[in-house]
């Protein structure tokens, strides 16, 4: 296994950016004079959905790769991308219900954005259930890599559900730049940055820890 000298660099630089992208958050955004305080959820909430996706597509760019390639680094991304989308996608649904709450009254509403984001949570909780199931390995991995692709088919779905359905919930990206101010961005970028340094540090270690425990496997498996 290749070593990765740079990556206790690359976590403490994370670390740093998560504190500046703080520092940015409470001190230089502007509170928002509707929604006031609560919104600054959304530093967290957009970051973590946007890397949530992206997470997604590379279970979909793994699962091509294990049904072309046939070998365990591919499986090993895709289930270390797919353990880092469910945990991100979960914590945006949190922290999408305590912003939607103060704000629409309620926990919780069937809206298309958040009833197909909601269903990719559930797919690929069951992929990761898959990954786990007590069949053969190789079986296992093919049968993953299929499911990894077919689930891929949400996200699209996600994505573009504020501009293909009537939708609650807001859209960032529009062409009026969503109503924001400069400053606004300026702590949406650094999160963004930040949680996507985050997010390279934790699928870099787990990718390895799932190799490792493959090849641990493998070596037992030839011992029997």
């Amino acid at each position: 296994m290749k070593k990765t000298p740079y990556l206790p660099y690359l976590a403490v630089i994370a670390a740093l950016l998560l504190v500046i992208a703080h520092l940015v958050i409470w001190l230089h955004a502007p509170v928002e004079l509707t929604m006031g305080l609560v919104q600054k959820i959304f530093y967290l909430h957009l970051p973590m959905a946007w890397w949530a996706l992206l997470s997604f597509f590379l279970v979909f760019v793994g699962s091509v790769g294990v049904l072309l390639r046939k070998t365990d680094f591919w499986d090993a991304l895709a289930g270390s991308a797919a353990e880092l989308g469910v945990l991100f996608s979960g914590l945006a649904l949190i922290t999408g219900s305590l912003w939607a709450r103060p704000i629409w009254n309620v926990w919780w509403t069937w809206d298309p954005r958040l009833t197909t984001a909601l269903i990719m949570w559930f797919v690929y909780t069951g992929y990761l259930v898959l990954r786990t199931s007590p069949l053969p390995h190789i079986k296992r991995r093919t049968l993953c890599a299929v499911l990894g692709i077919v689930a891929f088919v949400d996200i699209p779905l996600v994505f573009f559900s504020t501009r293909l359905w009537r939708s609650i919930h807001p859209s960032v990206i529009s062409s009026s730049g969503g109503g924001m101010e400069p400053e606004m961005w300026h702590a949406m970028g650094a999160s963004l940055a930040a949680m996507g340094v985050l997010w390279l540090v934790l699928l870099i270690v787990r990718t390895r820890q799932i190799t490792a425990t493959q090849r641990l496997d493998s070596l037992w498996s030839a011992r029997l």
